[in-house]
Formats: structure tokens, C-alpha cells, sequence
């Protein structure tokens, strides 16, 4: 549990690095009501910890003090926004930089948006989405077939057979990643089995010590975790050497950020983000779209007469996705529903203000999306799995303004987007889900939302 609080709550903190300690501490949050520090050191932590999770603490933040409300990252007051309209007070002249990809980046002890200038980071911000949607556009075959094998697979259990889908859909988002990011050398087995342990070594790690410093009190910790970033950042040069020392006509992601002629450095930084992000998000948006598939037959069978009436029995395209609007709303609802990132943060870069509030230079704004997908008054019956929420162009809006949806939506969860859509419209039309009788699956609230335990369920064919 300690874990999991201390990962979500250095996320945040590492956003802003080192100047929430350098700048002399303020006993005010700006009049915005909140907890006063439950410890002098350590603030709110205590608080966190004891609800499992920041966003589980945020949730019973907002409960008691409303939609804007303030505590303590050690002596630092921190302000939480957590409704559709204070968000979008605060977004609108702040959306400058993915803050998802920031804060990777400066975990990783990267280069990120906030430390170089507006227009160059632009620029950087549409060559790294240009190359994920060169590359699907590339490759789309090559991520059909990934899919098809995996259903074929599936295909083959008997019915009373139990699919753990979060090993098998992990792997498929691991496989179509490192294919499609880095090339046919990820054809081998051998060399997915090998980024796999090294990127749950990073993932695991990952923010981990900042806060307390454990992972500098482990020498082995450390070292696992070193070793890992160190061989995952040597691959990600090769390849990179590789793609700009031949003319190999085979497309990748690494390949089209050095068409854009960034240097080797920062392809390996792009790449590096895209790996590792764009694994967990496409992974645990197809485990909670086939889980909630399974449990809901109705949704399930309104899905599959979409993908026969829309594509009939060929094989879906880049081009008819669009048009697949229910199987949209389904991802959409998925989002939702899994609150499969429930938070985000930025830096107040200049002074600001939400309501009446007035939040100063250097704040650190929490925007706790995990609150506002869950609130009532946003949305009606906000803990039922229904898509059919999203054909309200209203909805939309306010999904598109959390950055779920749009031009808004981080790349890496437009990519998960795309392969959800291949895998439902390939599986729906050939296979039927079924829930597993007394399962219950329990999320567990990092960076990414994911079931704590494997989930299970059975198919069986439609014909």
C-alpha cells in the first residue's frame, strides 16, 4: 500500500523537480479550503497513505471540501481541482505541454516541455505524434496480425478454459509497441521477453525513492533498476544507429523521429516514453475493455452487430474505424469508467485563478480526473458501465476538455485507441466473453489504472 501511495505522490511532486524545496515554504494554500498538515515533515502524507492511494485521497478530499480544494506535499500546499468547470478554468491558458509526457521525462531525468521553449517544444510535441501516426498508418497489417494470432489463440480454448487477460493483453500491447516503435528485430521472442523484465523493472521503480529515498537505501534496488534503464536505453540507441545508418525500408517509429532529424539523444528520450507508456496504457485500455465486454451482454451484442454491419466479415482498416461510433463509445466508457488515468499535474507557471481562488506562481495543481469521471453531476449514474452516454455531443465535450478524447487525448492513448479497436472488432465478430461467476476485480490507482489481480474470463465461438 506504502508503495502505491508513495508512486502516485511523487509523480506530482517530480513534475516541478527540485523547486518545491527551494522556494521558502508558505503556511497558506491561498485561502482555497482543505486539510491542514496532519505531520510538519511530511504534510498530508500520513493521510494518503492510510487511503491507499492519492487518488483514493482525492476522492474523499473533494467529498469534504468541494471542488477545489488544497493539502500539503510536505510543508508545500498543493491545490486539487475536481469538476468539469474548475478544470476548465485552469486547462484553457495552461495547455501547453502533454503533462503526461513531462512527467515521465523528468522521472527519467530526461529533457522535458517546461525546460525549453514554448515553440520548440511544440515542434518536438508534433514530431513525436506525426511518427505514432506514420507508423500505425505503416503498420496497420502488421498490428492486425499480431491481433488475429492472438484470437486465433483464444479461439482454440475450449469453453470452459479460463483466459487471464491481463498476461495474454499485456503481451499483444508489448509485441505491437516494440514491433512498431523499433522494427522486425521485436519479431523475435527472445528480444520482447527481454524488454518485458526490463520494463517492469523501470515501470515498478519508477518515482520510487524520491520521496523518502528509498531506492538510494537499496544498493540492489538500485542497481536492478539502473541496469534496466541503461539496457533499454542501449537498445533504443542501436536501433536508432541502425535506422539512420541503412535505408531500411521497413517504417517505425524511430525511423520517422530521425526522418524529422532529431538528434540521437532525444530519439532515444521519445523513444524511451513511448515504450514504456504507450505499453501500459494500450494494455490495460484492452484488459478493461474486453472485462467490461464480458460482464455486459447487451453491450457486447450491440458492438458485434456494428462490426458486421459496418465491415461485414472483412478485416477492419485504419480508414473504417471512424466509423465504427459504438465501438468508440465503448473505448470511451472504458476511460471512463476504469478511470484508467486518474490524475494529472501541472505547474502554475504564472499566477492564476479557479473560482474566487487565486493560486500563486509555483503551485502545484492537481488535476484529479479520477473524481471528476466518477462525479454525479457531470455524469448521470457515474459507476454504471453504459457507452451509450457518449452520443451526447455534451459528454463529449467534457470528455474531449479532460484530455480523453480529441486533440487534447496524449498520443500514446490515441495509440492504445487504435489497437482497442482492431482487438474488439477482430474478437467481438469471432468470439463471445464471458464473465467468470464470482470474480471480483479491484482496481489499483497508479499512473495507470490496472486490475490488482489478473482477470479471468471464457469464450466461446459465435459459429
Amino acid at each position: 500500500m506504502l508503495d502505491f501511495a508513495i508512486f502516485a505522490v511523487t509523480f506530482v511532486i517530480i513534475l516541478i523537480g527540485a523547486v518545491l524545496y527551494l522556494y521558502p515554504s508558505s503556511r497558506s494554500a491561498s485561502g482555497v479550503p482543505g486539510l491542514n498538515p496532519t505531520e510538519e515533515k511530511d504534510g498530508n502524507l500520513p493521510d494518503i497513505v492510510n487511503r491507499g492511494s492519492l487518488h483514493e485521497f482525492l476522492v474523499g478530499l473533494h467529498d469534504e471540501f468541494g471542488s477545489v480544494a488544497s493539502f500539503w506535499f510536505g510543508r508545500r500546499p498543493v491545490v486539487s481541482l475536481g469538476a468539469v468547470d474548475q478544470l476548465r478554468q485552469h486547462i484553457n491558458p495552461n495547455w501547453t505541454t502533454d503533462s503526461f509526457e513531462t512527467m515521465l521525462k523528468s522521472l527519467l531525468s530526461y529533457q522535458s516541455g517546461s525546460g525549453v521553449g514554448v515553440t520548440e517544444s511544440m515542434i518536438r510535441k508534433k514530431v513525436y505524434e506525426g511518427a505514432i501516426d506514420k507508423t500505425l498508418e505503416n503498420n496497420f497489417p502488421l498490428l492486425l496480425q499480431l491481433v488475429e494470432e492472438l484470437v486465433d489463440k483464444w479461439a482454440s480454448y475450449p469453453k470452459s478454459q479460463h483466459t487471464p487477460l491481463c498476461a495474454h493483453l499485456l503481451g499483444l500491447a508489448m509485441k505491437a509497441v516494440t514491433q512498431l516503435a523499433m522494427g522486425s528485430r521485436f519479431r523475435d521472442d527472445a528480444e520482447v521477453i527481454r524488454f518485458r523484465k526490463n520494463h517492469e523493472a523501470i515501470w515498478s521503480e519508477i518515482g520510487k525513492g524520491y520521496l523518502d529515498g528509498s531506492l538510494e537505501k537499496s544498493s540492489s534496488r538500485k542497481t536492478h533498476y539502473e541496469s534496466a534503464l541503461a539496457e533499454m536505453e542501449s537498445v533504443l540507441k542501436s536501433v536508432a544507429k541502425q535506422r539512420s545508418g541503412q535505408g531500411s525500408s521497413q517504417s517505425s517509429f524511430v525511423k520517422h523521429l530521425l526522418q524529422a532529424n532529431l538528434t540521437e539523444r532525444q530519439v532515444m528520450e521519445d523513444g524511451m516514453v513511448f515504450t514504456l507508456a504507450g505499453c501500459v496504457i494500450t494494455a490495460n485500455l484492452c484488459i478493461w475493455a474486453v472485462h467490461f465486454l464480458s460482464v455486459s451482454e447487451e453491450v457486447q451484442e450491440r458492438l458485434y452487430h456494428e462490426l458486421v454491419d459496418v465491415l461485414g466479415e472483412e478485416p477492419v482498416t485504419l480508414e473504417k474505424i471512424p466509423q465504427l461510433r459504438y465501438c468508440q463509445q465503448v473505448l470511451n466508457e472504458t476511460v471512463r469508467t476504469a478511470k484508467l488515468t486518474p490524475m494529472a499535474a501541472r505547474l502554475q507557471e504564472v499566477e492564476g485563478k479557479v473560482d474566487q481562488h487565486v493560486i500563486p506562481k509555483e503551485t502545484l495543481v492537481i488535476y484529479a480526473l479520477g473524481v471528476v469521471l466518477q462525479d454525479a453531476d457531470t455524469w448521470s449514474l457515474p459507476y454504471r458501465f453504459n457507452p451509450d452516454r457518449f452520443a451526447d455531443e455534451s459528454v463529449m465535450k467534457s470528455f474531449s476538455l479532460l484530455g480523453f478524447s480529441g486533440s487534447q487525448a496524449c498520443p500514446e492513448l490515441r495509440f492504445a485507441y487504435t489497437v482497442a479497436a482492431v482487438l474488439l472488432s477482430t474478437l467481438v465478430r469471432r468470439l463471445r466473453l464471458h464473465r467468470m461467476e464470482g470474480q471480483v476485480v479491484e482496481a489499483r490507482y497508479e499512473l495507470v489504472t490496472t486490475p490488482k489481480d489478473d482477470t479471468w474470463i471464457t469464450v466461446s465461438k459465435r459459429n
